[in-house]
């Protein structure tokens, strides 16, 4: 009693939230509950297939015939509330409630009934009575249909979600395993905290239980929407096959051509949505997007005012519209419209969540973080919330590094070993790009560097996942993996930062307003002018989609971000981008690229600036694609890249007898080297692959000759040859960790110690976390008496348990005495002399730098400049 007496006092203070089974449990009484007549099952046939109006018809005539039946009149409710007709359902209501006094079901609808009248007072009234009953008469409320609105009434006042799930939905599943609704309420549970595995999970054992239902179909949609795109497509268009006026299914796919930017096509989804109900609002907020993100201020008042015509301060439409405007990257606007819907209901935990995101996003931490511990308080069920509560904790223990108006956070080790890299590689790209653009920074830029991908995927996507991610910029924020996070096998850091910060750049001279295809492929093209080796450069499989079918115009491209077949077509999208801005700057030049820019800024839509600026997109986009067509035709031109008849396998002898009959096969000139290499004939390899280089001279992709010929160089001992192709690939790849390795042993060799400190920074730039490249960098500016590349060196290692660190600390206090920096060289010997006392020669170190520090100070003091030592100068 007492327990049940503060959830009635939650109920007063209880303004109106909604959460997902408010709506979504429409139609789960009616599937799933018992018949009690072959008419009454025909009429739930009809509502399951999407046929609305003729059941409320089939029900009203039923009810006027006299029937006393609850179902009866929950199935003309639900059916009058999928087609928008409020009043029509509020007049049905006050009828249901003289014959069906104590059904809670009619109860649960009457609450949003009363909503969507205007009437949110009564609603909350309704959930009091709601409580009242439960604790009154709780016996009564025993079949499944009813303690699933009794679980959902729990969920609704506040109480523990996973209580509820295992307490109540897990015991309804227990009791009536052939009844999906148990089942399907837990499942929805787990979806809107993010759970999509164990969502997954209960759908697919109401699927079981009930095949034929659209609506466990679009759950499992949305289950595998973020991990297994083609069986999300596969399960909504099941739904729609068994109810073609499913709503929530006709709006998930709007919201996918929402996000591919096919604002035509999203439309015409809306209309299907308004031809079943006129006054759906989560329709109605999508229009609202679509009008904003067209500049259309008018057209977007109009949607919104549209959407809470009836149900007036609903907070589920502007968390809606700030989701979506979120997923554009437009996160002032979204927290504007995030705060509106918490104005309506300061408890609505969606967009409170959304709000921390948005927040954390804008560089707003403290407001963000804050938000994000009150929502994990609220409810320790809701995923994001908790993977942030816990990131955060985390990153208390990060080093903040400042400079230039950029504020890094990093691991603390991290920081020691390569933070001052990053921070000159910022201060560069800042100076480069803001000046190219003519873009001013917003005052504070942040930077987070992520030694674990975990953590990085929940700071940049609120959940774990996003495994081909390697960095995100959000604005002035940007998330990225450190090379700690990626395996044997990292990529090329310095360029991925570059990448990033050329979003917050380009993103900042447009407030946010550009397809993600052009900033992806003006960060791209950026990378090339930067380095040659960054960025990505055509192959052999882009060449083959190239001329075949893979191709997407201009006009679409920013779909090709969306769900992408494959990783690897993925991969071609941004490639495909940064040619089409290579294509715009080479034949408009780049003051056209910055007009466009500005124009998006504006507010203007892309393919209006293209046109204004460069050409109408239809010619655009035959343009570019006979350009990239061109430069696919000319790579590796004269080489046969036919794939028919190829064999799948052979040895040496059965290439040389193929390629006889196709002696300029690509494919075939390089099976044939591979295998008189795995043959170990050397000499006769040289033949296939110069042929192989002549054709694809600068090519170091899949197929390319430059590491055959390097490895024949080295395995006949011609060194200098060797040398000559290692530095050729080293020049065409960005994380080529092999070929920088066997360049540093062979320039050591030479003692050529200026090339091996490039190739040391080429492993650096790649893996600094190495003490491989610390350990040549220091012995080579050692030997060529390059002091700071030295001292970089040996800083780094001693922070890397080095076998021998005196030794370590010894050679950076010499150092650090001959550059004239006394006090650090002090500290480096004394920590020598901490790991070996009786070092001798560091005791002689350290007695030279007590003598001329006492040499100093009997002369005459310098007088005092006027800029103070600052504290952390004078320890």
């Amino acid at each position: 009693m007492e327990r049940l007496g503060s959830r009635q006092k939650r109920i007063v203070a209880f303004v109106g939230r909604s959460f997902c089974w408010a709506i979504t449990l429409a139609g789960l009484f009616l599937v799933c509950s018992p018949c009690a007549a072959e008419t009454l099952s025909e009429a739930k046939e009809l509502f399951r297939t999407g046929q609305y109006e003729k059941c409320a018809d089939a029900a009203a005539k039923e009810i006027a015939d006299g029937t006393y039946s609850e179902e009866w009149r929950l199935l003309r409710l639900e059916s009058e509330l999928m087609l928008g007709r409020y009043a029509d359902a509020l007049t049905s209501l006050e009828e249901a409630r003289k014959v069906n006094t104590y059904s809670i079901r009619l109860r649960w609808l009457e609450r949003d009934i009363r909503r969507y009248n205007g009437d949110s007072a009564k609603a909350k009234e309704v959930l009091a009575e709601i409580a009242a009953e439960v604790e009154r008469l709780s016996a009564r409320y025993r079949s499944p249909e009813d303690m699933v609105v009794v679980g959902s009434f729990f969920l609704e006042i506040g109480d523990d979600p996973k209580q509820i799930r295992t307490n109540r939905f897990k015991q309804i599943q227990q009791r009536a395993p052939g009844f999906s609704g148990g089942f399907i309420v837990a499942a929805e549970l787990a979806l809107a905290k993010n759970d999509y595995a164990l969502a997954a999970e209960d759908f697919q054992k109401a699927i079981k239980v009930d095949p034929e239902n659209p609506r466990i179909l679009y759950g499992l949609a949305r289950a595998f929407e973020s991990s297994d795109a083609e069986k999300a497509e596969g399960f909504l268009a099941q739904s729609l096959e068994i109810n073609p006026n499913y709503i929530p299914s006709l709006l998930f796919i709007a919201e996918e051509h929402l996000q591919a930017e096919r604002y035509d096509e999203a439309e015409k989804q809306l209309e299907k949505v308004f031809a079943i109900n006129p006054a759906e609002p989560k329709a109605w907020a999508i229009r609202a997007v679509i009008a904003h993100l067209s500049s259309d201020a008018e057209k977007e008042k109009k949607a919104r005012e549209e959407a809470l015509k009836h149900w007036t301060d609903n907070p589920e439409v502007d968390y809606l519209i700030g989701k979506y405007l979120a997923q554009k990257y437009r996160f002032a606007e979204a927290a504007a419209a995030q705060r509106q819907a918490l104005a309506f209901d300061s408890s609505y935990l969606p967009a409170k969540m959304e709000l921390s995101n948005d927040l954390l996003r804008l560089g707003e931490e403290e407001a963000g973080w804050k938000l994000a511990e009150e929502v994990f308080d609220a409810d320790n069920y809701n995923v994001v919330a908790h993977n942030l509560s816990t990131l955060h904790d985390h990153m208390a223990k990060y080093r903040t590094l400042i400079q230039d108006g950029f504020v890094v956070r990093m691991d603390a080790k991290e920081a020691e070993i390569y933070g001052p890299r990053v921070l000159e590689l910022l201060v560069e790209a800042k100076q480069v790009l803001c000046e190219k653009y003519n873009v001013e920074l917003p005052e504070t830029v942040a930077v987070e560097i992520f030694p674990r991908q975990q953590d990085f995927a929940i700071r940049t996507f609120g959940l774990p996942g996003g495994a081909g991610f390697l960095g995100v910029c959000f604005g002035s924020v940007v998330t990225m993996n450190s090379p700690a996070s990626q395996g044997s096998t990292p990529s090329n850091w310095e360029a991925v930062l570059w990448h990033e910060f050329c979003h917050v750049v380009t993103l900042t001279k447009t407030h946010n307003k550009m397809p993600r295809w052009l900033s992806e492929g003006i960060s791209v093209y950026e990378e090339r002018l930067r380095d040659p080796a960054w960025g990505q450069s055509l192959s052999l499989r882009y060449r083959t989609m190239i001329l075949g079918d893979d191709l997407t115009p201009v006009s679409q491209l920013s779909g090709a971000f969306l769900r992408p077949k494959s990783p690897q077509h993925l991969m071609f999208a941004y490639y495909e981008s940064s040619l089409v801005v290579e294509f715009l700057v080479d034949k408009f030049g780049i003051d056209a690229l910055r007009a466009i820019l500005d124009d998006l800024g504006k507010g203007l839509q892309i393919n209006d600036a293209i046109t204004r600026h460069a050409a109408p997109v239809e010619a655009f986009d035959a343009e570019f694609e006979k350009y990239i067509r061109e430069q696919a035709n000319a790579f590796a031109e004269g080489a046969d890249f036919t794939e028919e008849e190829i064999p799948a396998s052979g040895d040496a002898a059965v290439w040389k007898e193929w390629l006889a009959k196709h002696p300029d096969s690509f494919q075939g000139l390089g099976r044939y080297a591979m295998a008189l290499i795995a043959e170990e004939k050397w000499e006769e390899a040289r033949e296939p692959i110069e042929r192989l280089v002549k054709l694809a001279p600068d090519y170091a992709g899949e197929g390319s000759g430059l590491p055959m010929k390097a490895k024949i160089s080295r395995e006949l001992g011609e060194t200098e040859q060797e040398v000559a192709v290692l530095e050729h690939l080293a020049e065409l790849s960005a994380d080529g960790l092999p070929v920088y390795r066997r360049l540093a042993d062979l320039h050591a060799e030479q003692e050529n110690w200026e090339a091996v400190t490039v190739n040391a920074r080429r492993i650096l730039a790649v893996n600094p976390l190495l003490p491989e490249p610390h350990r040549l960098l220091a012995t080579a500016g050692e030997k060529s008496g390059d002091r700071d590349a030295a001292i970089d060196g040996l800083r780094a290692i001693s922070l890397m348990d080095p076998f021998d660190p005196a030794d370590v600390h010894y050679r950076a206090a010499k150092l650090l005495h001959e550059a004239g920096r006394s006090d650090e060289a002090r500290k480096q010997v004394l920590l020598a002399l901490e790991e070996a006392p009786r070092y001798r020669d560091a005791h002689q170190l350290l007695l030279q730098l007590v003598e001329a520090k006492e040499a100093d100070s009997d002369e005459e003091p310098a007088p005092m400049k006027e800029d103070p030592m600052t504290e952390e100068a004078a320890q």
